[in-house]
């Protein structure tokens, strides 16, 4: 294990405790769902397509007042977010798989994304959250451009890639599209000769550009010559209402795995793991961040990536009730708790990025 902590890993006696006062926190947790989680996630639907729709309509508005133009940006980036994150990403966790509603359902859900639903699910909810922060198997820690730990090899287009980052949250959309593409190296790089996938490196490559090239007609070319008058007002106002969108999913995301506290695993530490220990790389591989509950629903309450991580198929509006049993349970054991406020925890993923731009120091050989 790597990265910054003094705390030694408890004995499996303590985890095995440990993961079942956890389980308990799930299953006291699990037993409060119902039709108040049905309610609250309809509502949040109806809110992101209102917003979607009043959005729509203030960009065509904005030859009556630039006002309106604005409102319209912000409205539908609202939409975006919502959409992408409060349903979106927590609908495909299977959260609302008990509601037996098809239009909610975790394995048909699509989202307004460019990235394809059935890769997310394979490489997000899959191999991140099984090999959260194992380097090596969790393609999510740097996203194979940025090096943000000692267990990569430094190499000089490292430098800057504070710009690398800045460039990725702005196209994060794109960024999250291409991931599984680029890991298979369907378009550069030496393919491998084997391929863990489920479906072939064709079909990958026809559903990547199959959804990212609906997207794109959607947002640039079908809504903007819909209102043709409004063409240029409304092709600009879908743009920024993506790069909106993309700069607060790509901080919310860093937020919650790129902090100066995270840590990093090896492949051999983390063999034939109970469930114990499965629990305390969760934790030590996660960080939260706090604020009011309308930043928790707009982070789609990836604010507490913890609980998350702990238990993704939870639906995620209990996370901010649930974080303070399992900040009890941490202190209990003496397990860290990352957690700090948004602008602490931003703050130390650009000092992480920074960090690691640098060669590592040389060691001086004792004579």
């Amino acid at each position: 294990m790597s990265t910054a902590s003094n705390n030694a890993r408890p004995d499996s006696a303590t985890l095995e405790q440990f993961a079942q006062d956890l389980d308990q926190i799930r299953s006291n947790t699990m037993a409060k769902v119902g039709q108040k989680d049905a309610n609250y996630i309809r509502n949040v639907i109806r809110v992101q397509r209102l917003s979607e729709v009043a959005g729509r309509v203030a960009l065509v508005l904005g030859f009556l007042s630039p006002i309106w133009w604005v409102a319209g940006v912000l409205l539908l980036a609202l939409a975006k977010i919502l959409d992408n994150m409060e349903i979106g990403h927590n609908v495909m966790h299977g959260q609302y798989d008990w509601m037996n509603d098809p239009n909610i359902n975790g394995r048909k859900f699509e989202w307004d994304h460019a990235a394809d639903a059935d890769s997310w699910r394979r490489y997000h909810n899959h191999e991140h959250h099984t090999y959260t922060n194992i380097i090596g198997k969790d393609r999510d820690f740097g996203y194979g451009l940025l090096r943000l730990s000692d267990d990569t090899q430094w190499r000089p287009k490292n430098r800057w890639q504070i710009i690398t980052y800045l460039n990725l949250s702005l196209m994060f959309e794109l960024g999250v599209a291409y991931h599984e593409v680029a890991a298979e190296r369907i378009f550069m790089g030496k393919r491998r000769k084997t391929s863990n996938l489920p479906i072939t490196r064709k079909e990958l490559k026809h559903a990547f550009f199959s959804k990212a090239g609906r997207q794109f007609f959607k947002d640039y070319l079908f809504f903007p010559l819909l209102c043709f008058p409004m063409f240029l007002p409304v092709l600009a106002g879908n743009f920024l209402a993506n790069l909106l969108r993309n700069l607060w999913t790509a901080t919310v995301i860093f937020c919650g795995h790129f902090t100066e506290d995270i840590h990093t695993f090896s492949i051999e530490e983390c063999e034939n793991e109970t469930q114990g220990e499965w629990y305390y790389r969760q934790i030590l591989g996660s960080s939260n961040f706090e604020g009011s509950r309308g930043l928790h629903i707009l982070s789609g309450h990836l604010s507490c990536q913890i609980e998350h991580h702990l238990f993704p198929d939870v639906p995620a509006h209990h996370y901010p009730a649930m974080s303070k049993e399992v900040q009890a349970v941490c202190q209990k054991y003496n397990i860290p708790y990352n957690t700090g406020s948004f602008g602490k925890q931003y703050l130390t993923v650009v000092k992480r990025v920074l960090k690691y731009s640098l060669p590592p120091k040389q060691v001086p050989v004792e004579a």
